[in-house]
């Protein structure tokens, strides 16, 4: 029997997992050093699953590029209304 169209999930796979399996959560705790070879491997620490991305500053260079350009056309073309 199959399932019907309207009970399909269409982005499951895709979307952000918020449970790691013990294996993913070893790893995290190694990388971190909370955990070594040989520790217990039940009752580990609560891991942080997802991080928020620090957003990029933008560079002044180029605001300051354009600023001359800009300032040039307007001289350019004030002589041409007469």
């Amino acid at each position: 029997m199959t399932i019907h169209s309207s009970l399909k999930l269409s982005g499951a796979a895709g979307g952000q997992r918020n449970v790691w399996t013990r294996m993913e959560r070893l790893q995290a705790l190694k990388k971190v050093g909370a955990w070594k070879d040989g520790d217990r491997v039940e009752g580990l620490r609560k891991v942080r699953t997802t991080f928020k991305a620090k957003a990029k500053k933008k560079t002044e260079e180029p605001a300051a590029a354009a600023k001359p350009a800009a300032a040039a056309k307007p001289a350019a073309a004030a002589p041409a209304k007469k």
